[in-house]
């Protein structure tokens, strides 16, 4: 299976990676697609679903794409989720282990993905391979809307919403996250 790179990606994107049985591969060689999970994730906030991204400059192949540093993005994301997910159960005890992503400056969008994708494989105990293609291939991911309910924070305010970042779910449920993403 091969998977598009993705900035702390959605629920489904981590649940092929979990649920396979043989190495997972990113396209490592596509051109860069706007307004996509490769700069986008969704939170759930107490004023419903926010979308955190990353501004980016260039065009081109997707390892060309630079991470920019407009509008002090970092700290900005870093509140937000501060304040989404800090009466979460599992913020404190993950929030080491995610900060350095809106800390440290990153030349390249694709280096800053693959970093979050092992950190966040490492956090939630997958441990499926992941290769980078050698040629374009092509994307073999789509989002889906049905992810098996689990707790979350707001839900008593907005119900239960599918699909959100693996923040979300690592935030909320723990080291039964992994438990999530292996249910069919």
């Amino acid at each position: 299976m091969v998977l598009p790179t993705t900035f702390f990606g959605p629920i489904s994107w981590y649940e092929q990676i979990a649920r396979a049985s043989e190495p997972i591969y990113i396209e490592a060689h596509e051109n860069f697609q706007k307004q996509t999970l490769r700069t986008r994730c969704r939170i759930a906030t107490a004023n419903g679903v926010q979308t955190l991204t990353v501004p980016v400059s260039g065009s081109g192949s997707i390892k060309e794409i630079r991470v920019s540093d407009h509008n002090n993005w970092r700290h900005l994301h870093w509140q937000a989720l501060a304040s989404a997910y800090g009466s979460s159960p599992f913020f404190e005890y993950y929030a080491d282990d995610i900060a350095p992503f809106f800390e440290k400056k990153w030349d390249f969008l694709f280096d800053y993905n693959l970093e979050i994708t092992h950190k966040m494989c490492e956090l939630l105990d997958i441990r499926t391979e992941i290769r980078l293609t050698d040629e374009f291939q092509g994307c073999s991911f789509n989002l889906h809307n049905d992810s098996k309910p689990y707790y979350q924070v707001f839900q008593s305010r907005h119900g239960f919403i599918p699909d959100l970042s693996t923040l979300d779910l690592l935030f909320n449920m723990g080291p039964e996250a992994i438990i999530c993403l292996m249910k069919k």
